[in-house]
């Protein structure tokens, strides 16, 4: 079955389970999922977009203005696509949603006024991919592995951390990826920030870089670093323990665990490292799809691991931290945004050898 009707038919089983008669669809993610990858976002940093998508017994629609319909039609291919556009002039509010979906049981992929949320719903459909989607992901975590590698090739003390963000911003968007985010780090913020916003310091001789890319609404996440000089003792145990701890996750990582069970083997790596304590300081990544993280790995959560997810764990210990981005196959995982000759640690983990990387020394 073509992704789109698949789509349909899982959103047609989403509103019998919750007994309702229509979906709206407001969320930049959830616009991206159900239309196979059209961008609805003009202003980067809203959750909402420019169109909202609402299915009903009758039909499915697209609702939006007369500034964005023609880039809908033209670039996004959505009437090819078989959404019935329902425009209204941007000066005035579009009547559709009450229009049609009068007398209807209403849901939602957020909150909105008589609707029933289900955005924790929603969010689990976007991590469910697809193979089409899979494909999307192998090719977008390779750009942005492209990027981050040119991006820290080129970092070199005495640059700002503002000058280092726009070598990364600048190789990703070079490739047709959208950083969402762009984290630096240098030195001692290093230490003290686990999401350092860019900053006017300029770099002694430890970087930290951390990317998430965005293309076809998809969200691929990668952090490296880089030192320059003689690596410190006490980072290079930081770092070593970082990995064994990821690969504690990756290896965990498998079909029908649970992200409860995943969760607790990777606290105990993190105990048997030495560093008992230090998962509680930062969220730990999860499953990834259309929002970096569709939502969060927990102690105890419920939530099971199935063949063609997507993950971005994000362990960390002061100090250091290891990320990528990671498909769920049939018979092992496979690292999307590994970058081709990085120092690797090799780490030997319930009976696997799973690959980590560990920080770029320049001497």
């Amino acid at each position: 079955m073509p992704e789109l009707e698949l789509k349909l038919v899982r959103i047609k089983n989403l509103l019998a389970k919750h007994q309702a008669e229509a979906l709206l669809l407001q969320r930049v993610s959830s616009f991206a999922w159900a239309t196979c990858g059209a961008a609805s976002y003009i202003n980067t940093a809203s959750t909402t977009g420019v169109g909202s998508l609402l299915i009903t017994p009758q039909g499915r629609y697209l609702i939006t203005d007369n500034i964005e319909a023609p880039r809908f039609e033209k670039e996004e291919k959505l009437a090819a696509q078989g959404w019935e556009f329902r425009v209204a002039p941007w000066y005035k509010a579009n009547p559709a949603i009450a229009e049609l979906t009068n007398g209807l049981k209403l849901a939602a992929d957020g909150p909105y006024p008589g609707a029933i949320d289900l955005s924790n719903e929603m969010a689990r459909l976007r991590a469910n991919l697809l193979s089409e989607e899979d494909a999307r992901y192998r090719a977008l975590s390779k750009l942005c592995a492209e990027a981050m590698e040119a991006a820290i090739r080129a970092v070199r003390p005495g640059q700002s951390e503002y000058e280092i963000a726009a070598l990364l911003d600048r190789e990703t968007r070079a490739r047709g990826v959208q950083p969402i985010v762009n984290l630096i780090a240098t030195d001692e913020r290093i230490f003290n920030f686990r999401h350092p916003l860019p900053f006017g310091k300029k770099l002694q001789k430890y970087a930290m870089l951390v990317l998430c890319g965005r293309q076809h609404g998809l969200v691929t996440s990668i952090t490296r670093l880089v030192h320059f000089g003689r690596l410190p003792a006490e980072v290079r145990q930081k770092m070593e323990g970082v990995a064994r701890i990821d690969a504690a996750f990756i290896a965990a990582t498998r079909p029908g665990r649970t992200l409860g069970e995943v969760f607790k083997r990777a606290t105990d790596e993190y105990r048997a490292v030495g560093f008992p304590d230090e998962w509680q300081v930062h969220h730990q990544g999860g499953p990834a799809g259309y929002e970096p993280r569709e939502y969060v790995g927990l102690p105890n959560s419920p939530d099971t691991v199935e063949v063609g997810q997507v993950y971005a764990w994000n362990p960390s210990i002061t100090g250091a931290k290891s990320e990528d981005t990671v498909l769920i196959g049939p018979s092992g995982n496979e690292v999307m945004t590994e970058i081709p000759g990085w120092p690797m640690l090799k780490i030997e983990v319930d009976g696997q050898t799973v690959q980590r990387p560990a920080i770029l020394e320049v001497n």
